[in-house]
């Protein structure tokens, strides 16, 4: 009996522990595999936001974390795109506070004379029908910036139709585009600034 139960006992063990290897094992490839997958998702979103033309460095590598009223509360991340070693341009993470059901997270790439190169929503609540017509996938409204130049703070055709600007609202929406109109224009701003900034920046590993 007593070697019976000694012998149950070690196969429960040699049991639980080639159980928590395996485990240990899956848990490392599944680590490893969803890391590969935001990379290339981060990466297609950038695709999106700056022309691969525009730079040749590891982009996804040149991340820094700053913090600015211009991108909204908090900390934010942007990353360099350089060319041929000189910084050109950037990809920044910005929010719109003020949408109408709650901030909106931004993705903007602009150079540094002012110029938007690209804008993508990142993570929103707006209402389906309405303001979240924001998304790519259910218009093309958020690709109107591409490539539009922000002459200065007091720019009044970076704004709605209805505050007298360039870009169209919703029917029945005008809060969303709104905010997203106007914290494109905050950040690409910020993103003139940059060049000075640079020496200064906190890389996002540190």
């Amino acid at each position: 009996m007593l070697k019976t139960m000694r012998k149950h006992g070690v196969t429960l063990a040699l049991f639980a522990a080639g159980s928590t290897g395996l485990t240990a094992a899956i848990d490392q490839l599944t680590k490893t595999t969803i890391a590969d997958q935001a990379t290339l998702q981060q990466k297609a979103l950038f695709d999106q936001v700056i022309p691969a033309e525009r730079y040749n460095n590891a982009l996804q590598q040149s991340c820094y974390r700053v913090s600015d009223p211009a991108l909204g509360k908090g900390q934010h991340r942007l990353w360099i795109a350089k060319k041929d070693d000189t910084p050109v341009a950037a990809v920044i993470e910005a929010t719109a506070p003020d949408g109408y059901s709650g901030a909106i997270q931004l993705l903007v790439g602009a150079d540094f004379n002012g110029t938007v190169l690209g804008v993508r929503v990142t993570e929103h609540h707006e209402t389906p029908g309405l303001g979240d017509k924001i998304e790519l996938r259910i218009t093309d409204w958020i690709t109107h910036f591409s490539g539009r130049r922000i002459d200065g703070a007091a720019d009044s055709h970076f704004a709605v139709k209805k505050d007298g600007g360039d870009f169209d609202q919703f029917t029945g929406a005008t809060i969303t585009p709104r905010a997203v109109v106007n914290a494109v224009k905050r950040t690409g701003l910020y993103a003139m600034t940059l060049p000075q900034q640079l020496p200064r920046l906190v890389e996002c590993g540190e």
